[in-house]
């Protein structure tokens, strides 16, 4: 009976250690990118998943992509900023509100709005760039 007790203690101890290894959270990768679902010159990491692609908004095109890892307190990564450069992409700077990153390429416009675990990639439907240039002038 004594021998068998060591051995249950070693089991469970077995068990708990692949639970919280399989359970633990990982960190994001910036490995790979591919083009958002909305606008495809738009760098998204293949790791994220997107289980929506809400088009009923009248004045956007958002696509919500799940990405353990990322904090809406850190905003947009730094590795993710550079990919987001890298692919053409321009920061509109004194454009951002909280979270929310304002990013163009030559005529388009993406909003990038970062949150615990997830992020949107939001595309204007309307020429927003065209009636920016208009009001400014």
């Amino acid at each position: 009976m004594k021998r068998i007790k060591p051995l249950w203690i070693i089991i469970i101890f077995s068990i708990l250690g692949v639970m919280l290894t399989g359970c633990g959270t990982k960190a994001p990768s910036w490995d790979s990118f591919e083009g958002a679902l909305n606008e495809k010159s738009f760098p998204v990491p293949k790791e994220a998943n997107s289980p929506d692609r809400t088009t009923t908004n009248v004045a956007m095109d958002y696509v919500r992509y799940t990405f353990p890892g990322i904090k809406e307190k850190d905003g947009v990564p730094e590795p993710y900023l550079e990919v987001i450069e890298a692919w053409g992409w321009q920061e509109q700077e004194g454009e951002e509100t909280g979270t929310s990153r304002i990013f163009q390429k030559d005529k388009l416009i993406v909003h990038l709005t970062m949150h615990d675990d997830y992020f949107i990639v939001m595309v204007p439907k309307e020429k927003k760039v065209s009636i920016k240039g208009l009001v400014g002038e």
